[in-house]
């Protein structure tokens, strides 16, 4: 019988606490003072659980479909390792959040801003991205697949912070410059920046476990699966992405559980981008004027030009679009009821939960 979202998330929380017991007792065979241990239990327990887990859950679902029925205990846990080293890439934030001086993340105050911690933070942030390279080289090292896992991380990364680069470069928040803005660049950060790390990542790191090989014959036909899976899933992230930016500024408050602030915050959103490059001279003028500002009647002037130029419908044309676009993709990935073969399902999967979401 299938388990409901809570039941499976609880099941991967209790991975958790063993996982983190490992990272901790390791600490502690080092020799460090009880202080050190305190602190870096800190830093695991603010930063690592209570998000979503979306991310790390996706990689016990993905074997799970691959491999056509529930995984023992043993698989159970190498999935739910490589599950919680997706979300030890919370590294990303603890750092994004100093560099954007943001406020609260996950509804409390970003790490940098807890009491003491200061630019502490920024080690700390170091620290949680080699948690994940001592828990790869403790689970994995004798497999044959170890070394594609440890790339996959490094590329990974790398990838994200190239996004990150030209989403700071881009639309600083103390420096509004629309003529910085194309559909292009935003395309750039939503793929380097979020559809690597956070749909792409998952969905490999279930492959490489799953004993998927780099290409198989199947009705005739050679398959090669990471790039199947890249072709479809850097659209879907960045799909996930637009939808994200249009929730921002469409979606009333109380139905997204946060107040939109792209606007105010200068993001290089997918909105902002399209009204750009349909704005009249008038249109353009507001926007110049009034974008980025720290000021709720700006944004109001900001909003009006949205609604004038349709962004409503363009989205609406535009999901449309990708959700077609997408499923062809899926339907053209030959089915085989073969173990470590690529399963329409594990994209169908992600496809169904994003399509039409409101938060």
């Amino acid at each position: 019988m299938a388990m409901d979202k809570a039941t499976k998330r609880a099941k991967f929380e209790a991975a958790w606490t063993r996982i983190r017991t490992e990272l901790v007792d390791h600490m502690v065979s080092e020799g460090f003072p009880r202080e050190g241990v305190e602190w870096y239990e800190k830093n695991l327990d603010y930063n690592v659980p209570g998000g979503k887990l979306n991310r790390g859950m996706s990689v016990v679902d993905t074997a799970e479909i691959i491999k056509g029925a529930a995984l023992d205990d043993d698989e159970y846990f190498k999935a739910a390792v490589l599950g919680w080293c997706v979300e030890l890439a919370t590294f990303f934030l603890v750092s994004d959040d100093i560099m954007d001086t943001s406020i609260t993340r996950r509804g409390q105050p970003c790490y940098y801003r807890a009491p003491g911690v200061g630019m502490i933070a920024i080690n700390d942030s170091i620290m949680l991205e080699g948690a994940i390279y001592f828990l790869l080289k403790k689970h994995f090292r004798g497999t044959p697949y170890y070394v594609d896992l440890l790339e996959l991380f490094h590329d990974t990364t790398y990838q994200t912070e190239m996004g990150q680069l030209i989403d700071l470069i881009t639309a600083p928040e103390d420096h509004v410059d629309l003529n910085k803005f194309s559909l292009e660049k935003h395309r750039l950060i939503v793929i380097y920046k979020t559809a690597y790390y956070s749909f792409y990542l998952p969905v490999a790191l279930a492959m490489y476990m799953s004993g998927v090989p780099a290409s198989y014959t199947l009705a005739g036909k050679t398959i090669e699966p990471y790039k199947v899976a890249l072709s479809i899933l850097l659209p879907l992230g960045e799909y996930f992405q637009i939808q994200d930016d249009f929730l921002d500024f469409s979606a009333p408050p109380e139905l997204l559980g946060k107040v939109g602030t792209d606007i105010v915050d200068n993001k290089c959103s997918w909105c902002v981008n399209t009204a750009l490059a349909v704005a009249t001279p008038e249109q353009r003028k507001v926007l110049d004027a009034n974008y980025g500002r720290k000021d709720a009647a700006a944004e109001a002037r900001v909003k009006e030009v949205f609604e004038a130029v349709s962004l409503r419908e363009r989205y609406a044309k535009y999901e449309a679009e990708v959700y077609g676009r997408l499923n062809a993709l899926i339907t053209e990935i030959p089915e085989s009821a073969q173990p470590s073969t690529l399963k329409r399902e594990v994209f169908t999967s992600f496809l169904e939960k994003i399509y039409k979401r409101t938060k």
